[in-house]
């Protein structure tokens, strides 16, 4: 009685119209997200790519086969589920206690694309067959495929096969070649981990197998699969925008769809309020894009790099460059690269000294006859050198911060100890790669560009450290904020000592000044260079009171480039800080301090003079 009953109820839940075919035209009424820029115009928008659908008649068989062989090896045959599918995912999400294996058909796949919610639940899953019965009663196979094919979600707003491939290869469905129509497969699992335009290298190794499986089904002869296994997963991605504007962008889109998913992202219009200007930015690229142009003619198209800018007293970004072309390489060289900071790492060690009750005018000396050495923990002898290879004999320790001095920089830390400069070092966020040999003091522990500017920004910023954001706050459709940014800073040292650092760093731009006479910027500003092994890493960091940059170049295959900090990165600082004008002209000066003539060999006091050697401190 009880079994004739539920076989009843089942019944009429089969016959019961499930599927509401107007849902189909849903992506008409998509709102994009619009981005904003610190000024409120409209910096980027995140809307659904041109659909256009294609007919199941124009489909490349080839293309059916991939996602046959992908998804679901009985589509042409079974009634909308996969019994030993359901069977099999049902025994381990039971054994589990919750949903965490599917077996969805290609039809069950479209049911969750168009009428269903993306929750891994037991209803879900439920809802999802009855709706598979109601498409295959209702539809043929071949509409359901067309439906299934452009609907798909390839990543970054795009729906449908067709508009994949004109993302990514320019190209018509129509004209995709063998391995083409088994990447696009291969991103139907899941857009995250397979897109080429997120993970090129995921993609490859999805697309191999999905070759495989058709070669084995025979929906695919041998020979030609062979020959497509050999062909890189290769994209231009056609994405409209500027090729380096577009790695903000992007990352403004990974960290939106995190926190809210691409749903939301792409049909929910949301408003999304960035820190970024829009002139600064537009400068930056300018004189990015120049300078790694000009680098690459002689160290060819490996030679890259990334610059953060950021307002010195709230840390919010201003400028973000996350490498030279986004369409060639979407890897965000301002966020995810860490490379060893070089000597731009020597202003907080000097200034740590300084809190230690060590003062600038302290002279140490580079011995020029006894070449500095030390036996390392594993018994190998070290013999560190200076830049340029050649010992400078005694002077000043603000002479050697601002010619970079390496010698005594590790002297310094020795004198200091590692026990005390590395807690220290961990509050201007700086983490990785601290170490307790005194090699650290030239700069091996490793950051990226936007932890750099932030480390740096300390001194520009009167002793307190902020950390760098990029979104103010994000509002829903009707207007509503729906996050707002928490602000973190806090104090590191006191007015005195940074006044002190700020003098100190003067210096080195001073020099800079000097070189560039008339065209310099026209503001105070500090700064230090920074260069690795072989130069294979090159930075500057340096601020004036409106803005604080940090820029890097180097090869992404880390190979030494053999051009210091002088030729690549510093230029191109002042060529940005040249375009632009600053508002605040000077840097706060503590009150209590007062002006001393030295030279700065010697440490001597002295009258003021043209003596190249004669500089003015603050004490």
């Amino acid at each position: 009685m009880l079994l004739s009953i539920s076989l009843g109820g089942i019944a009429v839940l089969l016959e019961k119209d499930w599927v509401d075919f107007s849902s189909l035209d849903m992506y008409k009424t998509a709102l994009p997200s619009v981005v904003f820029d610190d000024e409120g115009q409209v910096l980027a928008r995140f809307e659904l790519d041109k659909r256009t659908p294609v007919s199941y008649k124009k489909l490349p068989k080839i293309l059916v086969n991939a996602f046959v062989a992908a998804e679901d090896h009985g589509f042409f045959q079974h009634n909308g589920i996969s019994l030993r599918g359901i069977v099999r995912s049902t025994l381990v999400n039971c054994y589990r206690g919750r949903v965490v294996q599917g077996a969805s058909t290609i039809t069950q796949q479209l049911a969750r694309l168009m009428f269903l919610y993306h929750d891994r639940t037991f209803y879900r899953k439920f809802q999802e067959v009855f709706i598979a019965f109601q498409l295959e009663r209702q539809l043929s196979k071949e509409q359901i495929f067309e439906l299934y094919i452009n609907n798909v979600y390839f990543g970054r707003g795009i729906y449908g096969v067709q508009a994949a491939c004109k993302r990514f290869w320019n190209k018509s469905v129509e004209d995709i070649s063998l391995d083409q129509a088994a990447t696009l497969a291969a991103v139907a699992k899941s857009a995250r981990l397979y897109s080429p335009l997120n993970a090129p290298a995921n993609a490859q190794q999805r697309r191999n197998i999905i070759l495989k499986v058709m070669a084995r089904m025979g929906l695919a002869c041998q020979a030609e699969v062979q020959q497509a296994l050999k062909v890189d997963v290769h994209i231009q991605d056609y994405a409209p925008g500027n090729p380096i504007r577009l790695y903000v962008q992007e990352w403004i889109r990974t960290w939106a769809e995190g926190k809210w998913g691409k749903d939301a992202l792409y049909r929910k219009g949301l408003k999304i309020k960035t820190t970024i200007n829009t002139d600064v930015q537009e400068k930056a690229e300018i004189a990015f894009s120049k300078t790694i142009h000009a680098l690459r003619q002689h160290q060819g198209p490996a030679l890259n790099g990334g610059l953060v800018s950021i307002d010195p007293p709230t840390g919010r970004i201003k400028a973000m460059i996350g490498g030279y072309d986004f369409k060639q390489s979407q890897f965000n060289r301002a966020t995810q690269a860490y490379r060893q900071i070089g000597s731009s790492y020597k202003p907080i060690l000097y200034a740590l000294a300084l809190r230690a009750g060590i003062e600038m005018d302290t002279v140490m000396v580079d011995d020029p006859d006894t070449p500095f050495e030390l036996t390392m923990p594993n018994g190998t002898l070290w013999q560190p050198k200076n830049w340029h290879k050649k010992p400078e004999g005694a002077m000043t320790l603000v002479r050697a911060l601002t010619y970079s001095n390496n010698i005594i920089a590790i002297k310094l830390f020795l004198a200091l100890g590692s026990s005390y400069i590395i807690p220290w070092t961990k509050l201007f966020g700086i983490t990785r790669g601290l170490t307790n040999y005194p090699s650290m003091a030239l700069g091996t522990a490793e950051a990226s560009v936007i932890e750099n500017v932030a480390a740096f920004n300390v001194f520009a910023n009167n002793g307190v450290y902020v950390k760098p954001y990029l979104i103010e706050w994000v509002k829903g459709a009707s207007g509503d904020k729906i996050w707002e940014v928490e602000p973190c800073q806090y104090r590191i040292w006191d007015s005195r000592l940074n006044t002190k650092m700020v003098n100190i760093l003067s210096q080195r731009m001073l020099l800079g000044k000097r070189q560039y006479q008339q065209k310099w910027i026209d503001a105070d500003a500090i700064g230090k260079t920074g260069s690795t092994n072989g130069a294979a890493t090159t930075w500057f960091v340096g601020a004036t009171p409106s803005l604080t940059t940090a820029v890097y170049t180097g090869r992404d295959d880390n190979k030494p480039v053999h051009l210091l900090a002088g030729r690549t990165t510093f230029p191109l600082w002042v060529s940005l800080y040249q375009s632009l004008k600053s508002a605040k002209k000077h840097f706060y000066t503590d009150p209590a301090l007062r002006e001393v003539t030295i030279n700065w060999l010697t440490g001597q006091p002295c009258e003021p003079s043209d003596d190249p050697n004669v500089i003015t401190l603050l004490r």
